[in-house]
This record gives C-alpha cells, structure tokens and sequence, in this order.
C-alpha cells in the first residue's frame, strides 16, 4: 500500500509543469548549533570546510600508512586448479541470493539518510539502492537498531514530523535517543519499495514485555505487506543488563520467557495476519548462540522463528567515542589497521557461528548477520573509510556466504561514524554538496556481482596460494557449474612488489574432468592507489567519487578487460593488483548475466534556485545573524502558497507515485554503534 504524498513539485519526466515546491529551512552556510562559535573570528573558523565538516567522523581526514609487505613476501605467482561440474566439489555453500549484502540503517537516522517522510525522499539514496538491486536483484534493508528497542508508534508529532527523538531520557552507554515516530515512517519506506526492489526488516519494541508495542508490526503488515521481510524481537539481549534495559543477571532462560510473551501476543493480534517471520535472538557474543539454543529457544518457537541471526562487530572504537565511559584504553587506529587486511580477519569473526549456521540449516532457517561493520561505536577514523574496509568487506561478505550464512547487513549511523556505506551531506551544506560514499559500498557491488541473480550461487573458500592470507580466493558455482572466481589481494604494492599473478586451471590433468578452460575470460577489477585510499575507487573504471561528490549514481565508462587464456596449456593468467579485487567471469554468460545493460536512476526534481539566486562568502554567513533551525517549520516558496499540507488519505487509482525530494536534511548525532 502507497502512502500518496502533498505532491507540490512533480518528477520532470513525467509531469511537464510545476506546482508549489516545498523546502524545509533555508539555504546556505550556516554552524551547527554543536560547534558554534561565540566571535567573528572563530565562526570564519568553523564556517572553513577542514576544520568543523572533518571534525564529523564521516568526513574525518586521518590517512593512515598502508602496512610494510609481509615478511616473508607470499608467493606472487601460484596456480589454482577449479573443478567445472560443483557436484564433483566437496565444501560447497548453501545456495546463496545475489542480494546477500544489504543494510541496516538505524531508526533514528531515517529522516536524514532515507527521506523526511513519504513524500521527500531523498535521490541519492534511491540511486544507491537502485545501482545495488540492478546487480543484486534486491536490496534487504533493516530499519532499527538500539534505536528500535525504545520506538513508540505515534498518532501525530509536532509540525508533521515523523520522527522525534529525546536524549534526554536515553540509558545507553552510548547515548541511545528514545523515538516517537509515526506511520508516515512505514509510507515511506513503502514509497521506496514501489521505486526500487528494496525489502525491509523492522523490529518490534523489547524494552518493556508487560507493555507491549506491536503497533509498527500492525502498520508495517498493512502498509508494506510483502515488502516487509520480517520483524526483530530483541537487539542484542545479551547487553540488555549492561546497558539497563534489564535487571542485572538478566540470562538466556529470561530472554526465552520474554520472547514467549511476544510471541503469544502476536498470535492473539488479529492485525498481524502473517506468522512465522520473527528474527532472533541477534546476540553481540557476550553470550553464544548456543547457550540460547539450549533453552530449548529454537524447539519451542520453531514455527514463530524464520531467521537465526547474530551481530558481530571485530572491535570497537568505543574508548575514544565515550571517554570515561569504562571502555579500556582508546585504540591508535594505526596500530588496528593490519588486522582488516587479511583472510583471517574474516575467518575468525565466522568462526564462533559456524555450529550455529549448520543448526539453523537443519531446521530450515535462514541464518544471518543482522548487523555488522567493521568496528562499533562508530569505527576507526582511517579504517573504516579505507579502501582497506572495502577489501575486508568483500572477503568477510564471501567468507560469510561460504560459511553458511544466508545475508549480512552493514549498518548505517550519523555523521559521527566513519564506517557508513553512504552518508547525506550536512544540511547547511545540502545545497552546495552531494553526498559521500564509503569504500564499503563497493563491497556490496562486488559481492553481488560475484554472487548473481540466480539464487543458486554456491560458494567455495579455494585456501590460494598455500591458504596464505593476503591472497585469499573463491569460487562462485552457478546452476551447478564453475562461473565465477574472486580473487583479493590485500598487499599495497612497494617497490615494484605486491602485485600477483593466479594462473586458473578448469578441469583436466588428474582432476577426472575434461580440460574446461576457456578461450577467453572477463574481468572487472576494484583498485585504490593504497589500502589507505578513501576517494581514489574504481569498479571496472567507474566511480561515486569522493567526499561529497555522489549523487548515488556511478560515473566513468565501464572498462571490462578482455584476458586470453591457453586452452592447450588449460590455464589462463589473472593479474591482481596491489592491492586490489578481480572478479573472473569464467563464460560470457556468467559475466552478461550479473552486469545490468541499465540502472534506473532518478533525478532531482525539487528546485529552490531558479531565480534571484545570490552568493555569499561562508565567512561573512557565518558571522551574521539569522534564525534557529530549531522552530523553522516546512513552508512554501511558490508565490500564493501557504504551510505545505499533509494529504493523510489514499487517492484512488493511484499508478505513479511523483515524489519531492528535500535535499539532504540535519544529520543529527545518532546512535552510536
């Protein structure tokens, strides 16, 4: 179900003329009220794009030293044999959906990185989406978080917002906002959906089972219906003593007893028609899954229950987030670095889940990582935003699909966290600048790429080169037969050293099969001139660009390189730069069948610059006077227009929904994780 939104501005390519354009705020430079500046002097300061812009942990500038080569230096030229037919093949995955990297954006950031609400949404994100689900043929999106464990579901807020949000009232360690939000959140989301093939998980209120809120599974079961994939129940529970939300001593056999309150709820609620779609129990790891299991967790509520899920950050960056907040010695990113950038970063994050992936398996489960990045409480400045991150997450996403995980879900914060895939421009600055992509998002791509649309990747971890770590490699079977192959180089090329050479073999010799390489293979290649490169990206010679330069599409013409293979010999030579990806396409049909011939993009169709437009230097804005953001309300620019309305209803035969987008809006502190 579509929520129709106040249409006051149409998209061009379908409507020829305007109506009145909605804007929130004004334009301009201006200081965020966190770091605003009490003299002339100070506020120049501050309005200057290097000094409180990379003060955001999103924008930060820390460059860090690519590590020294290891010593001894791996082996640069090495042979791979790989069986065609995947029933001869022993170790293979579960079959895998090409839309197995997805995201988790957290609840409180809605408006900022999705859209203010049904009817502004913003196009950066659409394109974004839409790049990934013309490759992946979905995008699985979790909307919640910590922010979901203390949502309410509202009638109305102040001024139509959607969202409001009290820090005041937050217990987390880090400072997690309590939420009311309205419906408006579930139109939204279901606006998304009927433009791109975007699915989403939502979680239901756990803090208080006496007082159950299952108002977001009613609205979300109406309003998204299909699009909606399936609901949390509990974000972590194993941190719930420690962060106050439970009595101290709060254990595995509690939780089993509060999640049977739910459930029965849920099956009393005429409201909610679908069973059998709950998510749990998403344990951080201070207890295992295990321990939960043996409750008799999943014997019990085996029909209520359709994904096992985890979530599972390697480190924290919490020290130097929350001083004094007890969490150790603050981390030197520096000295964290090296452990991203090898094959057994990957592995040994997996490993604790792998007795968990076969019992999810036995009972016909999915199994996932419900959320994940490379570091919580917002990530390490120069890593999480590196081109390092971008390699981790392709071998971590590949060692999770090889080990039977079926989806994994990069979570998405404010502007005070390094680690997002993307990330909206603040709003003083929305009209001057796009927004800025991670190198972790191009992890996504690669992995969809390599997985395909088909459902029936399968996934083999080949142990290249002796299983040494920074040279890590799979294979990717597609309908039973050798289609793909990724291979990682996680070295930065010093000296003329790094770069490697994977002769690949396909059948013969004494493997029992026919000779079966081909004339020819394609490759796509990811590289950065250095693990340590945060703009410098390119997928197959295209790019989203640097700090604020996408506007969710990628640029460059796509460059696929032609390798000859030696069909007498059997073998074909791939180069993989230092450091660097190359995805094999090991037919045509394998390489036509992930590559979209076209991705739907949108354009941006809320104009507010269109005549009487005036300059002014940043520093002379910043030192003037001028309202606060904070009683600004949405108004109309368009000459006889009033406060912009909200259309509360349904119209009728409804085919094309014409949106507003606002731009990017406050990115304001958001729950850290």
């Amino acid at each position: 179900m579509l929520k129709p939104p106040f249409f006051l501005f149409c998209l061009a390519t379908l409507w020829t003329y305007a109506r009145a354009v909605t804007v929130y705020g004004q334009q301009g430079i201006t200081i965020p009220s966190a770091v605003a500046a009490t003299d002339a002097a100070a506020a120049t300061s501050l309005a200057d794009e290097n000094s409180w812009i990379t003060a955001l942990a999103a924008y930060n500038n820390v460059s860090l030293t690519p590590p020294p080569l290891p010593d001894p230096l791996p082996s640069l030229q090495f042979g791979i044999q790989l069986l065609n037919n995947a029933q001869n093949v022993q170790g293979l995955s579960v079959q895998q959906m090409g839309s197995f990297m997805g995201f988790s954006i957290e609840m409180s950031v809605v408006e900022q990185v999705i859209g203010k609400n049904a009817s502004f949404i913003q196009v950066p994100f659409l394109n974004l989406i839409s790049t990934l689900a013309s490759r992946a043929g979905m995008v699985r999106i979790r909307v919640g978080g910590n922010t979901q464990e203390t949502a309410t579901l509202v009638g109305s807020l102040p001024n139509n917002s959607m969202i409001a949000k009290d820090k005041q009232d937050a217990s987390n360690p880090t400072e997690t906002p309590v939420l009311d939000f309205t419906a408006e959140l579930i139109y939204l989301l279901a606006n998304v959906s009927s433009l791109v093939n975007a699915k989403w998980y939502l979680g239901i209120p756990f803090n208080d089972t006496s007082n159950l809120r299952l108002q977001i599974a009613e609205a979300a079961e109406s309003i998204l219906g299909d699009n909606v994939l399936a609901f949390q129940v509990g974000n972590e529970p194993d941190l719930y003593a420690d962060h106050g939300h439970r009595p101290p001593g709060y254990n595995q056999t509690d939780y089993f007893n509060d999640f049977g309150v739910v459930v029965q709820a849920i099956q009393n609620d005429q409201q909610i028609p679908v069973r059998g779609n709950l998510v749990a129990p998403s344990l951080q790891g201070l207890w295992t899954l295990e321990s939960v299991l043996d409750t008799g967790f999943l014997t019990s509520y085996s029909d209520d229950i359709s994904i096992l899920s985890v979530e599972r950050y390697p480190s924290d960056n919490c020290a130097a987030a929350f001083p004094g907040g007890n969490f150790g010695s603050i981390i030197n990113p520096q000295d964290i670095f090296p452990s991203y950038l090898n094959h057994s970063s990957g592995q040994s994050i997996v490993s604790p889940y792998l007795n968990g992936a076969q019992v999810a398996l036995s009972a016909s489960k999915q199994f996932m990582m419900f959320e994940t990045n490379t570091a919580s409480c917002g990530g390490f400045p120069g890593v999480s935003d590196s081109f390092g991150a971008a390699l981790w997450g392709i071998d971590y996403g590949l060692q999770m699909a090889y080990s039977n995980f079926t989806g994994a879900l990069l979570h998405i914060g404010g502007q005070d966290v390094s680690y997002n895939p993307f990330t909206p421009p603040p709003t003083n600055l929305s009209s001057l600048k796009e927004w800025t992509v991670g190198p972790i998002m191009y992890s996504t791509l690669v992995v969809a790429e390599a997985l395909g649309q088909t459902n029936t990747s399968r996934v083999l971890d080949l142990q290249a080169n002796g299983g040494n770590v920074f040279t890590p490699a799979y294979a990717i079977y597609e309908n039973d037969a050798l289609a793909r192959v990724v291979l990682v180089n996680f070295m930065t090329e010093q000296n003329g050293q790094g770069a490697y050479t994977a002769t690949i073999s396909v059948g013969g010799g004494q493997t029992g099969e026919p000779n079966g390489t081909p004339s020819q293979v394609r490759v796509k290649y990811l590289v950065a001139p250095s693990v340590s490169e945060k703009n410098n990206i390119t997928w197959a010679n295209q790019t989203f660009g640097g700090r604020f330069e996408c506007d969710g599409r990628l640029s460059g013409t796509e460059d696929i390189q032609t390798v000859q293979c030696d069909t007498n010999a059997n073998t074909c030579q791939i180069d993989v730069p230092a450091p660097g990806v190359a995805l094999v396409f090991i037919s045509s049909g394998a390489q036509s069948a992930v590559d979209p011939s076209s991705t739907q993009t949108f354009p941006t169709t809320a104009v507010t610059k269109t005549a009487n437009t005036v300059t002014i230097d940043p520093s002379v804005l910043a030192t003037s006077n001028g309202q606060s953001a904070a009683d600004r309300q949405l108004s109309s620019t368009s000459k006889g227009s009033s406060s912009a309305g909200r259309t509360a209803g349904v119209a009728p035969g409804l085919t094309v929904l014409a949106m507003i987008i606002a731009g990017a809006l406050v990115m304001a502190a958001a729950a850290r994780r």
